[in-house]
């Protein structure tokens, strides 16, 4: 129990810490978030004591507002390019370590779901653009995630992130289904399921014949 209250409060430490640097970054702390009406879920490290860290899921999705950014070849992007797709989008840093620490979590996640049309686009706020993305991606063996950056970082504020990562469950039609804030073990049977819930995927076969 201790050591999950530890990583608990490592995780809440980290994702404030990254919190202050998109401040220093030029990342409006202040923006107003959109109100939640229901949350539930388990933080990373399974304990109550991170609930500030909980899933959070709408009552009415909203529609979010117009995100634009490139991919690894500098091509112009943006949310709607990505409609009918469910996408599970979440905002990090090469300089965040609770990113770091989440992000091969992500790619298993893209991996596991790639036949069922999700995208985990894991979009980088980082100023120096793709290069150091990619060096990220080699440096710790990721293979599934797409290269997508925002260097102005404007993403992140557009959404009301208080700090990195922040992930949001979009739907098909480019709607919040639900977001966290800090990271997760998204490639954990809980979570995935949760994903699946919320985003219409098909169920696991292999849970399914159990």
């Amino acid at each position: 129990m201790r050591r999950r209250t530890l990583a608990a409060g490592a995780a809440v430490i980290g994702a404030l810490l990254a919190g202050l640097a998109l401040a220093r970054h030029g990342v409006d702390l202040f923006s107003t978030s959109p109100q939640v009406v229901a949350a539930r879920g388990s933080d990373a490290a399974g304990s109550s004591a991170a609930d500030a860290f909980a899933f959070a899921f709408r009552d009415r999705p909203p529609a979010l507002p117009a995100l634009h950014f490139e991919d690894g070849a500098g091509h112009p992007l943006s949310l709607d390019d990505f409609r009918g797709r469910p996408v599970v989008l979440n905002i990090w840093a090469t300089w965040c370590v609770p990113c770091r620490q989440e992000m091969p979590a992500l790619d298993r996640l893209q991996a596991e779901f790639a036949k069922s049309g999700l995208l985990v686009l894991a979009l980088s706020i980082d100023r120096r653009g793709a290069p150091v993305v990619r060096q990220f991606y080699r440096d710790l063996g990721l293979a599934a995630l797409g290269v997508y950056i925002d260097r102005s970082g404007k993403a992140a504020g557009d959404l009301g992130a208080i700090g990195l990562p922040t992930t949001l469950l979009i739907d098909r039609d480019g709607h919040e289904v639900g977001r966290k804030s800090g990271p997760a073990e998204w490639d954990s049977p809980d979570v995935a399921a949760l994903i699946r819930d919320h985003l219409g995927l098909a169920p696991d076969k292999r849970q399914a014949g159990r």
